[in-house]
């Protein structure tokens, strides 16, 4: 099977196990669009094309669909807004938990009082967003040893009106935890 791969092709990863569509190539790498909707990049040489994608690249296309959903957006020659969310949902509190963004001189200070900063900090920004309502919040706390998470989630684990987990992984990576505040009518 000698196919050349373009932009579009549908292909999998050579010793992984991944299938994913080509979005772009540069420099001899690929960023592919996983199944799971990951983007990730290869080098040309690890790619595997897939039997004939002109069909699939007709009938399911990324471009294709992208261009009906264009289509679709446009009535009356204006652009309808698809997104119908209110501007509360989305205001998202982020906080970056990382002691040099706490504290201008932290060199002094052992690993227990970053620790308790941290904490503090995380508590009293939980309490702003319960009390204003804030319906959901993210923590950065980075990866490390794991001990501040795990002191976040006693923290969070205390408050019955959140609940929390693993903040999106595409946008904050593996160090964020996100918080949402169900909303009481009695406040």
């Amino acid at each position: 099977m000698n196919q050349e791969i373009n932009v579009g092709s549908l292909v999998e990863i050579l010793d992984d196990d991944f299938k994913g569509t080509v979005l772009k190539i540069k420099n001899n790498e690929a960023v592919i669009l996983t199944e799971d909707g990951f983007e990730l990049t290869f080098p040309l040489s690890q790619l595997i094309p897939i039997g004939d994608n002109s069909i699939i690249r007709q009938n399911s296309s990324f471009g294709a669909i992208e261009a009906a959903k264009e289509q679709k957006a446009f009535k009356n020659h204006h652009k309808v807004n698809l997104d119908k969310k209110s501007k509360k949902e989305e205001f998202v509190l982020e906080i970056d938990l990382h002691i040099e963004k706490l504290v201008k001189n932290f060199k002094h200070l052992t690993n227990f009082d970053i620790l308790n900063i941290q904490v503090d900090t995380a508590r009293g920004q939980l309490e702003f967003a319960i009390k204003n309502r804030i319906p959901k919040v993210v923590f950065i706390h980075g990866m490390g040893e794991g001990v501040l998470k795990s002191e976040l989630e006693f923290l969070f684990g205390r408050y019955n009106e959140i609940t929390f987990q693993d903040a999106n992984y595409r946008k904050y990576g593996l160090g964020a935890t996100e918080i949402y505040i169900k909303q009481n009518p009695n406040r």
